[in-house]
């Protein structure tokens, strides 16, 4: 019947409102009772026993009082319904972008980001109609034919028995159809997503594809991927309308048969006229929260697909676990040391360490290089000290505390982070540098634009730091977004600065303009480069030449010049690149 424990667990957050939806969705069905009753009064009273309209003034106010109070019932029933959905709704998406966020971008670097997209909007959106309709009509389903059956059975004996054996055949028929549309709406989601993911993969690397020469046959993949999502989506509503037809044709066949054989014993005085005709307009009623389940059955079995991948993103390994003894005071807002001992670490997907026996100590005003081969472990390196991986053994402490027991956020709080290439969001200039601290001033982001060389060329644009930056800074050149980062990074002002070598992809005027300004970021602070150039090198404290994961060799740069096999290499190849 298309539930999912897993999301009934989020109705008892929002009980009384579902409740109340049930509840009121009964007084609705109660009020449609009475209405039944009294048209039968009225009918009766009127065309057979001839009485005046002065004499059923009784009966037909409380006909209409019942019938306002359905539309009310009705009305509220449908709202707390929607409340309900909306709120789960909110709940889920929140859910996943906390559980994502926790995650951290290694966990989730296997995800496709159009695919998460569609399953954080399309795939949540999907479960509205499950928790708006499809489970509120189940209770309908069972509890409403109980309660007119209630009222039948002392009317009619023999009508309630009818009523009470023919109500199983469509459930039946609704059970024996939703085998056969479970495969193909299963088909149909993952089919959306995959196009999805390929549609954003395409947008994203359309600059690549045209200079290539390979849009259009990535056009015909589109194409294709559209076409393979149309037919599915058309399997799935023929099943969708093949049922409806059955469902109906089953509750008209049922409604027949209680009208044919009460019909037949109206004519033959072996019941009422009143009494018979209570249970014609009841006997629609019995059935229609049958056939409007089976409407909503295809979309209860849609919500019931889409949280399979929901759960299945939401079970995404969360690398850092807090310790249940965390200590109740955390390392002081001025960081003097991290240290790393005997760290050792291994991706799933890896046979051998990836790092391996890793120890150093950094203390404040210090840099520190890391430097190696492409693989090397330089990456992974960083990864740990922002806490997106844990070590598999070994430690990492912070001024003497275990920085597993200090809490992430926490910690990233204190870092500023420079990669080669930032991601700035398609929004202002001021709202991509504010990003850093969302509660800073204008003065104090002008400040941060300054330190970074930012705010003069600000200036010069029409719409100052109101202008647009574009998607992943479209609009401007990589020095520019380079600056914006910096700015990020001034305006933070974090104890800890880790740098991927902003300066690399950047020509050497530029590079140099820069450097000066990563300079006066590191001044006082824990400063960790992953470097690729030899001006960054040489003005490290200390160096840490990696290798299969190992350190290979440690020192500063006119030591490891003299007594470094593979840090003269290096430096060979670096001063070959600047030249």
């Amino acid at each position: 019947m298309n539930l999912d424990k897993r999301l009934l667990g989020f109705l008892k957050e929002v009980s009384p409102a579902f409740l109340a939806s049930v509840a009121a969705g009964l007084a609705a069905a109660v009020s449609t009772i009475g209405l039944a009753w009294y048209l039968s009064v009225v009918v009766n009273r009127v065309f057979l026993e001839h009485d005046a309209l002065s004499e059923i003034y009784l009966p037909l106010t409380f006909f209409a009082a019942l019938s306002i109070a359905k539309s009310l019932f009705a009305f509220v029933s449908e709202d707390l319904a929607n409340e309900t959905a909306r709120n789960i709704k909110n709940r889920i998406r929140k859910l996943i972008l906390s559980h994502l966020n926790a995650a951290g971008p290694v966990s989730i670097s296997k995800e496709k980001s159009g695919e998460l997209t569609n399953t954080l909007l399309n795939g949540v959106e999907a479960l509205d109609v499950y928790f708006s309709k499809y489970i509120p009509q189940l209770f309908f389903a069972v509890l409403v034919p109980v309660l007119i059956l209630i009222f039948v059975f002392p009317s009619d004996l023999l009508s309630g028995f009818v009523l009470l054996l023919t109500a199983p055949l469509i459930p039946l028929f609704m059970i024996l159809i939703g085998k056969a549309a479970e495969a193909q709406t299963q088909k149909q989601w993952k089919t959306l997503s995959r196009l999805s993911a390929h549609f954003l993969d395409m947008i994203q690397g359309l600059t690549e594809l045209k200079l290539l020469g390979q849009s259009k046959k990535q056009s015909r993949n589109i194409a294709k991927l559209s076409n393979d999502f149309r037919e599915t989506t058309m399997k799935v509503l023929r099943i969708a309308f093949l049922s409806a037809l059955v469902l109906e044709l089953a509750a008209t066949i049922s409604t027949a048969v209680v009208a044919v054989q009460v019909g037949l014993r109206l004519l033959y005085f072996k019941i009422d006229f009143q009494h018979a005709l209570f249970i014609l307009v009841l006997a629609p009623e019995f059935y229609q929260p049958f056939r409007q389940l089976g409407a909503r059955f295809h979309a209860g079995m849609e919500g019931v697909q889409a949280a399979e991948r929901i759960f299945e993103v939401l079970k995404t390994k969360i690398p850092h676990k807090v310790s249940a003894h965390r200590r109740n005071s955390l390392p002081t807002a001025t960081l003097q040391e991290i240290r790393f001992s005997g760290v050792y670490f291994n991706y799933p997907t890896s046979e051998k360490d990836v790092l391996q026996n890793i120890s150093f100590r950094i203390q404040k005003g210090e840099i520190l290089a890391v430097v190696g081969p492409s693989g090397a472990g330089k990456s992974t390196l960083m990864h740990l000290l922002l806490r997106f991986i844990e070590p598999a053994k070994g430690s990492i402490t912070v001024n003497g505390h275990p920085l597993s027991e200090i809490p992430a956020g926490w910690w990233r709080r204190q870092i500023a982070w420079l990669p080669q290439k930032p991601y700035l969001f398609h929004t202002s200039i001021y709202e991509n540098i504010r990003l850093a601290k969302p509660d800073a001033t204008k003065e104090q982001i002008i400040h941060a634009a300054r330190k970074a060389r930012l705010h003069d060329f600000v200036q010069t644009l029409p719409a100052g730091y109101n202008t647009p930056v574009g998607e992943g800074a479209a609009l401007f050149s990589g020095g520019q977004a380079q600056r914006m980062a910096l700015a990020r990074a001034f305006l933070k002002n974090a104890p800890v600065v880790i740098l991927d070598e902003p300066t690399s992809n950047l020509d050497p005027l530029l590079e140099e303009e820069i450097s000066r300004c990563v300079k006066k970021l590191l001044q006082n602070r824990l400063g960790f480069i992953i470097a690729h150039r030899l001006n960054t090198i040489r003005n490290a404290s200390q160096i840490i030449v990696l290798k299969n994961g190992r350190i290979y060799e440690q020192g500063t740069h006119e030591i490891l010049l003299k007594s470094g096999k593979l840090y003269e290499q290096m430096m060979r190849s670096y001063t070959g690149e600047q030249r």
